[in-house]
């Protein structure tokens, strides 16, 4: 679905993104790991046109990524934003139908909210959700109402941006199963970043390493931990010691 070649990418002297090779299969669900400043959301924003790589090609399901023609390019992608990045000042069902109450996926107003209800109601919210507004409700709840504006439009690809950050151990279990469930019940091709490795072994279908702009290492979930690239296993049992230097 996704093809990423030779994706160079630099803001001034730094060189963000040094060549990246990734494939994305149809379907499949991809989990990029990796530390804090190694390009994971710099490489989603490349792909989603808000960012223009230097060089390399992006193709989506074969073609050559066209942000020329933004509002048919976006609407084949849903995103969970790491904050939530809901609207304060809209109620809960505006948010969830965001996408459905403008532009080219515009639905009748009625449509849309039943739509945006039929959503809360897949990741466990009641109907009642619906006319709340985001400061009303606990951050898993936000995280839910976030995940439902996420396929609402019922989009073929699917970002999470470190979709369990400041979640507790319980709640981040049930957005993982959410995720888990959706994207197959949906079809969907899903792109993962995240530092959790309770999420990536929940969600993950193929994992990525991605480290000093690069990916070092790329595998179904079940090869991961035995995999003998340094890389990959300092990062996913939290060693001091190897080849990924911790700032200091």
């Amino acid at each position: 679905m996704i093809q990423l070649t030779d994706i160079e990418k630099a803001f001034g002297a730094n060189r963000v993104l040094r060549g990246v090779n990734l494939t994305v299969p149809s379907g499949e669900s991809m989990v990029i790991i990796g530390g804090s400043g190694t390009g994971k959301s710099v490489l989603l924003k490349c792909i989603l046109g808000l960012v223009k790589p230097d060089s390399g090609k992006i193709t989506v399901n074969g073609e050559v990524a066209d942000t020329s023609a933004r509002d048919a390019f976006l609407a084949r992608f849903g995103m969970l934003f790491q904050g939530g990045a809901l609207f304060d000042s809209l109620p809960v069902w505006q948010n969830v139908a965001f996408r459905l109450l403008r532009g080219s996926l515009k639905r009748p107003r009625a449509e849309a909210r039943d739509i945006a209800i039929e959503k809360l109601r897949r990741v466990g919210l009641r109907p009642e959700t619906a006319d709340l507004f985001p400061a009303e409700l606990s951050g898993g709840m936000q995280k839910r109402v976030g995940l439902a504006r996420a396929i609402a439009a019922e989009p073929e690809i699917i970002f999470f941006d470190e979709p369990t950050t400041g979640l507790d151990p319980i709640m981040a279990g049930v957005i993982n199963e959410l995720i888990r469930e959706i994207v197959t019940e949906m079809g969907a091709t899903a792109m993962t970043i995240t530092h959790d490795m309770t999420s990536v072994r929940a969600i993950a279908d193929r994992v990525a390493m991605l480290h000093d702009g690069a990916i070092k290492w790329t595998g179904r979930i079940a090869e991961m931990e035995e995999t003998s690239d340094p890389y990959v296993q300092q990062f996913i049992h939290g060693r001091a010691e190897g080849p990924i230097m911790a700032i200091r």
